[in-house]
């Protein structure tokens, strides 16, 4: 824990009760890290509905369309390895606010009426790739700000602003984009990280990893820094790939590759069931909608042991609506399977706590990073390819494809899942195994 956290731990909880979201609200430095989070992530939403009509409206294509929408994904196939090991090397707080600010200017660049394509998709890229050393940095430090099943309550407030900001941001985003406009909606998005970036640098304490005396960063600092990161690369793989519950737990996130396609297809898909612009923001939204939910409701509602054991039943469970679209259900419909969908999406809050707390803390960003990475290149080639299958059929064909596919890649995932976390709970002395259940 950082200085100054133990005074506000008094409401902390007991051992006969799950952490409840207040508990996790009780520490400050915590609250100031999930204020600057909701506001980057409405404006972030707003700016993705801008992004999908902007491209389809000049384009009238679901491949492009899905496309635009992977390139949010696939830089970390570069940054998540490279860029994620800074939040190990440098101050964490620094380092989420430097990149807070670079993406603040690269959006308002983006923001410039007429902007091309090209262009926009490049400062896109741009963007992406400032946000894996944020999100290391981010994970990293939370461990600091909350101990042990509070940790995961607030990882859940985390999931849950996330997945409540994106049924705003994208509820919001259409009717907005429709009365101002994609470049307005841009400027929003910039300046929400630069109040971001205000909160973090005056409410949160700063933290560096164990060990590490490096000073804050500078230009030469980061441009060092980045060449090293490459020889750090081997360290945190040689982490994940050694650890059987590190290796399934990746597997397992990456089965929202198969769900997260929607999102790409949202606004064809709208376009196929003769809806308009406010739909498209209302399709984006009912997954985000039902994972918000779900959250909340496995957070409070299961012990610690439950929801671990919940992992693999659930990521099954969020693949399995989309294959009803193969029957081309109206509007009304196609939002409610989406919306359950998300519900047990809600499954990736515990699996992201399993992860960080079996990481040590020094290699803790580079680990992250790895998983980030696999986790967005497979989210965004997902996209990808239905957009490219969507164009070659139909955008419902292709989320009902990408549910078969995910059903059958979650089954074996979860049975991988179950079976190491048996190996360690065997292995395991029994003091360590009640300690990790309870941090999972």
């Amino acid at each position: 824990m950082t200085e100054g956290d133990s005074q506000e731990e008094e409401q902390g909880p007991d051992d006969e009760r799950p952490a409840s979201f207040r508990d996790a609200l009780a520490v400050a430095p915590f609250r100031r890290l999930w204020a600057g989070q909701l506001l980057s992530i409405l404006g972030d939403q707003v700016a993705r509905v801008a992004l999908t009509v902007l491209v389809f409206d000049r384009t009238s294509s679901a491949a492009l369309t899905a496309l635009t929408y992977a390139l949010t994904f696939l830089p970390d196939l570069v940054a998540g390895p490279l860029l994620s090991g800074l939040a190990d090397r440098f101050p964490r707080r620094a380092t989420m606010v430097v990149t807070d600010v670079a993406r603040a200017v690269l959006v308002a660049v983006m923001a410039v009426p007429g902007m091309p394509l090209t262009a926009l998709a490049t400062l896109l890229v741009a963007v992406q790739m400032l946000a894996a050393p944020f999100l290391a940095a981010r994970s990293a430090i939370l461990p600091h700000l909350l101990d042990g099943d509070r940790y995961v309550a607030g990882s859940a407030v985390i999931g849950t602003t996330y997945q409540s900001a994106q049924v705003l941001g994208f509820a919001l985003g259409g009717p907005l984009v429709t009365a101002l406009g994609t470049s307005p909606a841009l400027g929003v998005d910039a300046a929400t990280f630069v109040v971001s970036a205000l909160v973090l640098r005056f409410g949160l304490p700063e933290h560096r990893a164990d060990g590490t005396t490096t000073a804050g960063p500078g230009l030469r600092g980061w441009a060092a820094e980045a060449r090293a990161a490459v020889a750090r690369i081997g360290e945190g793989a040689r982490i994940v790939g050694g650890d059987a519950r590190l290796r399934s737990l990746i597997v397992l996130a990456c089965v929202s590759a198969f769900v997260v396609t929607v999102e790409g297809l949202a606004a064809p898909y709208a376009a196929e069931l003769g809806a308009g612009t406010v739909a498209v923001g209302v399709l984006l939204a009912a997954n985000p909608l039902g994972a918000a939910t779900g959250i909340v409701a496995l957070t409070r509602l299961a012990a610690p042991a439950t929801r671990v054991r919940l992992l693999g039943p659930l990521a099954v469970g969020s693949c399995v609506p989309l294959v009803a679209s193969a029957l081309d259900p109206p509007l009304p419909v196609v939002i409610a399977l989406w919306v359950v969908s998300g519900l047990c999406c809600a499954y990736q809050i515990p699996a992201n706590a399993a992860f960080v707390t079996a990481v040590p803390d020094a290699h803790r960003g580079q680990a992250f990073g790895l998983a980030v990475t696999a986790l967005r290149v497979t989210q965004g080639l997902g996209v990808l390819v239905s957009g490219v299958v969507a164009q070659e059929t139909s955008p419902s064909g292709a989320v009902a494809i990408s549910g078969a596919v995910g059903v059958v890649v979650a089954l074996g995932a979860a049975r991988a899942w179950a079976r190491a976390r048996d190996r360690a709970a065997d292995e395991a002395p029994p003091e360590t195994t009640t300690g990790t259940s309870d941090a999972a």
